[in-house]
């Protein structure tokens, strides 16, 4: 067992050491640049169309806040808690800093991911909206070996990503905390589970744009008080985060120190983790939304990634830094990481733990019922729509191993799984950037176009409004 372990470890120290990185980096580098920075000149905006009250018009399953809400609940998961945890633990708190600058690239990523989900989503033979890289992959491009292969590790990633790692990191937890056995967890996780998946994607969005926004305002609020507690560890804290990102983080209790190739790994393996901006998950939710154009979605979708890293993924970062859990021992004398690192900084206030943990099963819940549509979407695209309901069935089951297996095992098959789905994904985007960059031209004229016609009196209401003027007015006339 040691020899395979040590054989996926170099597996994914090389995807994510030597390609992945550069290849994420250059990515979202070229997007802004070829969107001329569109994910900083449209984020209010973005923000406001994703949080209106409109529900959106067009082809689609669900509305674009429940769109925008499965994605979140995929990505929302271990990955803002253990994840960014685990990237501290091994990358010292310098990886934070590449997480948040991978992210604000991501967004132009994700925002290109969007856009060419729903440009090329078709209607399968449910009559579903399906769409996703493996759809602008094969239709796109004529990819057709490319799309499959991204299926198959969107399928893969799925059960391990969207599945194991979250119920291993919740029975870990709950374990952890109050002895709970983790069969006992993966039980109840299954059930739940199995509850909404079972009902397809309209089912998945309506818990999902009720649960989330709960969940991340439960989570957020209570960082904000550790923050506030600690307040005056915050400088301290954000000038040594800058200073790590660049020379590395020197040993510290039970931490063994840290180099700046090992910050920008891991935060960058844990900021894809956290945000999936170009591993190609997000867009299959995005396909299914209703929504008129493609640059509306995208700019919907982009949110997601602001909303998860900048906010949620920074929030645990901060408060890791200025409770200095960093490198501090578990019972068992080893230093703390993952999940349990982020329990012991959120236990200064009170109900710290019970609060957190509760958020924690929110959390990894809602990440499995979105990542069980994006891995249902990817079977069908290899075998059909007879091989949905299977699937459902087989993703369900898999919460019980999955609380059960070793931590690291399940976080090295995760990033392997992430890494070789996220790889023809981003080779698509590229190939496609004229495309992306041609939707968004026509989007923003139809924008402006709205705001000019808005702003213009309409003849229509004219004709109604002078009717209305003559209806009261032809009584008086008579009587003169």
């Amino acid at each position: 067992m040691e020899g395979w372990i040590g054989m996926l470890e170099r597996l994914d120290s090389w995807l994510w050491g030597n390609c992945l990185v550069v290849l994420l980096a250059a990515t979202g580098i070229f997007l802004t640049w070829r969107l001329r920075g569109l994910q900083f000149r449209t984020l209010v905006p973005a923000l406001r169309m994703a949080f209106g009250r409109s529900k959106g018009s067009g082809v689609g399953d669900v509305s674009q806040f429940q769109s925008l809400m499965v994605a979140l609940a995929a990505t929302m998961g271990m990955g803002s808690i253990a994840g960014v945890a685990t990237a501290i633990a091994v990358g010292g708190l310098g990886a934070l800093f590449w997480m948040a600058i991978l992210a604000l690239l991501g967004m132009a990523t994700k925002y290109a991911e969007a856009v060419l989900a729903v440009k090329y989503r078709t209607i399968n033979a449910d009559g579903q909206v399906s769409g996703g890289p493996m759809y602008y992959l094969g239709r796109g491009l004529g990819w057709k070996k490319m799309a499959l292969f991204f299926a198959f590790f969107g399928a893969l990633t799925a059960l391990g990503t969207g599945n194991l790692v979250q119920a291993n990191s919740v029975a870990e937890a709950l374990h952890t905390g109050y002895g709970i056995e983790r069969w006992v967890t993966g039980l109840v996780l299954l059930s739940l589970v199995a509850v909404v998946i079972l009902g397809g994607i309209r089912w998945i969005g309506r818990v999902s744009s009720v649960v989330v926004p709960v969940m991340a305002l439960l989570y957020i609020g209570m960082g904000i008080i550790v923050i506030c507690i600690h307040a005056d560890q915050l400088p301290a804290a954000m000038g040594l985060i800058v200073k790590c990102a660049f020379t590395g983080q020197a040993a510290v209790g039970g931490f063994i120190g840290s180099t700046f190739v090992m910050a920008l790994q891991f935060g960058a393996a844990r900021g894809i983790f956290a945000n999936e901006s170009g591993l190609g998950s997000a867009p299959i939710a995005a396909a299914a939304a209703r929504t008129d154009m493609p640059g509306r979605q995208g700019l919907v979708s982009m949110t997601g990634t602001f909303l998860d890293t900048i906010v949620v993924c920074s929030i645990t970062g901060l408060v890791i830094a200025v409770t200095q859990v960093l490198g501090q021992a578990g019972p068992d004398g080893t230093p703390i990481t993952g999940v349990s690192m982020t329990m012991r900084a959120f236990s200064v206030i009170p109900f710290g733990t019970p609060l957190l943990t509760l958020a924690i099963f929110l959390f990894a819940y809602t990440t499995i019922i979105g990542w069980s549509y994006y891995g249902e979407k990817c079977m069908e695209y290899m075998f059909g729509t007879r091989w949905v309901r299977p699937y459902r069935w087989l993703f369900t089951l898999a919460v019980l191993p999955g609380a059960l297996l070793g931590l690291k095992l399940v976080w090295t098959l995760a990033d392997i799984t992430n890494g070789l789905m996220a790889l023809p994904n981003l080779l698509g985007l590229l190939a496609l950037s004229g495309v992306v960059a041609h939707e968004s031209r026509q989007f923003q004229r139809h924008v402006r176009e709205e705001k000019l016609a808005r702003r213009q009196p309409q003849p229509e209401l004219a004709v109604q409004a002078a009717a209305a003027v003559n209806t009261v007015m032809e009584p008086k006339r008579r009587q003169v």
